[in-house]
């Protein structure tokens, strides 16, 4: 294997965070690869990653300083999510010349890089026939989370409520709940209603025109699942208007910021008597799940479910993927083709 390995790589790095990492990207055509990519430990894979999406935990993270204290390193190989071919596994049920998707775990993302090792048997999933690699590669994060904040605690039937309908976990969890037989009520501007109603939602708000809490107090319906894309406070304290008692209010979203840091700090722990919430409350905190991931590339395989993909970028193009990013503005995923593998 090692032979068959060039010296370097082509991928994008940072080294700075100053004016925000998308400014500070670069293409580096002679990055050492990875560690022990010659000499693989146990359950590890070597991939040559042909495409990656990204999210907003891919310049949070760096942004905020966090990784200093997660040893990330600097400069860092952003993007977790990742579709290519496998070039050598420890992995018993892999072979070379697999296609597999996944998710590098954080601090070690990686995956806007022309060879990635995938650590963990759950990080790493054979892609089925019939699905693209682009679509595979936005599955990591975005399609993770979404499955992991509906699928565990909805019954058909059940009422979900989704803040924030359009992004890329937005457009997932619309998708994900519809498959599992629940009713979906989601946010998004006017400009993405239509778009929102074509992924399968019953009811879309436009919170530009329409004040959400007090439409959703006067409106009386007894929610199942507050998922919070947006991370609305506002949301979670008014929760016991609109969600039932046995219900979840699961925030996946938030600036890493002390504001936010001290409102989660209150939803979790506050008890009611003072002052904290009469509903559950969750920060979701994905984890890597084989099975998750591979039900996902299922419900595309059967046309079950579609990954939105706003646009393809061309690895040179990075740093303008993450400045879109960062508006928050983007309609479904954005996912780059790191090579033509």
């Amino acid at each position: 294997m090692a032979a068959e390995l060039p010296p370097t790589m082509r991928a994008v790095q940072w080294a700075s965070k100053a004016g925000g990492i998308e400014k500070n990207i670069e293409i580096n055509e002679f990055t050492p690869l990875p560690s022990d990519a010659k000499v693989l430990g146990p359950d590890s894979t070597l991939v040559k990653v042909a495409y990656s999406s990204i999210n907003p935990v891919d310049y949070k993270l760096p942004e905020f300083g966090i990784y200093r204290a997660l040893k990330m390193s600097n400069p860092g190989i952003p993007a977790g999510d990742y579709a290519g071919t496998v070039v050598a596994t420890t992995l018993p049920d892999l072979s070379p010349g697999d296609l597999v998707f996944g998710r590098s775990d954080p601090p070690a993302f990686g995956a806007l890089a022309d060879y990635l090792v995938v650590h963990g048997k759950e990080n790493v999933v054979k892609i089925p026939e019939g699905v693209e690699m682009s679509a595979a590669a936005s599955l990591g994060v975005a399609g993770l989370t979404a499955y992991q904040c509906i699928a565990p605690y909805v019954n058909k039937g059940s009422k979900v409520f989704i803040n924030g309908g359009s992004g890329g976990t937005g457009s997932f969890g619309i998708q994900i709940a519809k498959i599992l037989g629940c009713r979906v009520t989601t946010t998004c501007s006017g400009a993405n209603v239509e778009f929102c109603k074509s992924l399968g939602a019953d009811e879309v708000i436009d919170y530009r025109t329409t004040a959400v809490v007090a439409y959703l107090r006067r409106q009386g319906t007894s929610y199942d699942l507050l998922i919070d894309n947006v991370n609305s406070p506002e949301l979670y304290w008014n929760s016991h208007h609109y969600l039932k008692e046995a219900g979840y209010y699961i925030n996946i979203a938030g600036a890493i910021t002390l504001p936010h840091l001290i409102n989660m700090v209150k939803v979790l722990y506050m008890p009611t008597w003072l002052g904290g919430g009469t509903r559950a409350a969750k920060f979701l905190r994905r984890k890597s799940n084989a099975k998750n991931f591979a039900q996902l590339a299922q419900w595309i395989e059967q046309g079950r479910l579609t990954p939105v993909i706003e646009k393809v970028y061309n690895l040179d193009d990075a740093a303008e993927a993450f400045a879109r990013l960062k508006t928050g503005r983007s309609r479904g995923k954005l996912v780059i083709k790191v090579s033509d593998n």
